[in-house]
């Protein structure tokens, strides 16, 4: 039997979108595969998130808070189509054999191993499949002491020393959104595009081996550096910059706080003369240089809270924009969602889904001359009777 094209057997796309004709089969849960396959359905992929009928992605049951359904699911799983096959039964190995075969791109992140107990691991599937680009998303890689270990986006974070920066300086603090999980997605995401493009090239498939703690390891480069080379390990500095200062959260008066950063000497002086009214501190010797700066953090930054308290936000920030000092809002969620930004750039639209249209944000890839493809949030198996008839009719034709 030859292998069809997956264009014959992909719903029409628009032939402006970057993927078109271009099928994922995505056996995926939680967040890092499912937003890098989500990714690849906003450029124009047909995405077939591979689901068991008991219960599904373990992401449809975190909360219900998006008109009964969960805030990750929903954010992470439009414009896909669900297919619900039991792989541990022969029927639904023999179906998902049969998707992989007219896939392009094949996305995962089961736990350790569980992919090559289905029969399904990366040698034999490029011995049968070898035009497949196959994307193993886990917590530590293919091999090495850590492959077998679980990973989940916390402890990533803890592991890839992410927590030794962030929070407080008495106590850590976890980064507020799943940052391991979102950035071994968009790296997968990037992987699989070379891949796409190498295949161009060569006609072979690829194995992309995808770890979180990779991921979030390259991420943490910058206090690294200060590791390796100055022997520093940076402290935790809340709302604030542990390697540049005066740059972060700082309270006024009236118990509001100002978002400011200061990254050249220039604008350094500009803030000690036109908002600090302390001109003064740009010839003092402890603070002539950033280092300095950051060397005598404690000092200065008593004397910036010192004046700022004799002040209210709304006067700090109207000082900080005539100084050319950059700034900006400390916003609650709310204030996100109506910000004046995304209005004027059309950022939200709507989607379906099994419970009525929601609100989602467009991609921000934000490449010229298309519109991502913008579909439903799928209901668990909302597609298996379609792409399984799809396959049938491959099979037949091949046949």
């Amino acid at each position: 039997m030859t292998k069809k094209d997956a264009s014959q057997i992909a719903p029409a796309r628009n032939g402006e979108l970057p993927l078109a004709g271009i099928r994922v089969i995505a056996l995926e849960h939680a967040v890092a595969a499912p937003l890098c396959s989500r990714h690849l359905a906003d450029l124009g992929a047909d995405v077939v998130k591979i689901e068991s009928p008991s219960g599904g992605d373990l992401a449809r049951h975190y909360d219900s808070v998006v008109e009964g359904q969960s805030a990750y699911f929903v954010w992470a799983n439009r414009s896909k189509r669900s297919v619900a096959l039991d792989l541990k039964s022969a029927e639904g190995r023999e179906a998902f054999n049969g998707l992989l075969g007219r896939a392009d791109i094949f996305v995962h992140n089961l736990g350790p191993g569980a992919v090559e107990r289905l029969g399904f691991g990366r040698e034999e599937l490029q011995r049968r499949f070898p035009r497949l680009i196959n994307c193993a998303i886990s917590g530590y890689g293919a091999d090495g002491p850590y492959r077998d270990r679980k990973a989940f986006d916390l402890l990533i974070q803890g592991e890839a020393g992410l927590l030794s920066v962030t929070g407080e300086p008495e106590r850590p603090a976890k980064v507020g959104i799943s940052v391991a999980d979102m950035c071994a997605g968009v790296y997968a995401v990037s992987s699989i595009l070379a891949a796409v493009l190498r295949r161009e090239r060569t006609g072979a498939g690829a194995f992309i081996d995808t770890s979180m703690f990779e991921c979030l390891s390259e991420w943490m480069m910058a206090p690294v550096y200060h590791q390796l080379y100055a022997g520093v390990q940076l402290p935790r500095a809340g709302a604030r910059h542990n390697m540049m200062v005066p740059y972060g959260v700082y309270p006024t008066g009236g118990g509001e706080h100002v978002n400011f950063a200061v990254q050249t000497t220039a604008q350094w002086e500009r803030l000690c003369g036109q908002v600090l009214e302390r001109p003064d501190l740009v010839d003092d010797e402890r603070f002539a240089t950033n280092e300095l700066r950051v060397r005598n953090r404690a000092d200065l930054e008593s004397m910036i809270e010192a004046k700022l308290a004799e002040l209210g936000a709304s006067q700090v920030t109207e000082r900080l924009i005539a100084a050319g000092i950059p700034t900006a809002a400390v916003n609650g969620l709310d204030d996100l969602v109506d910000h004046p930004q995304h209005e004027a750039r059309s950022r939200w639209t709507q989607a379906p889904s099994p419970k009525g249209p929601v609100r989602v944000l467009r991609s921000p890839f934000n490449l010229d001359g298309f519109k991502e493809p913008i579909t439903a949030i799928p209901g668990l198996g909302e597609h298996t009777e379609a792409v399984l008839a799809e396959l049938r009719h491959g099979v037949e034709e091949a046949d």
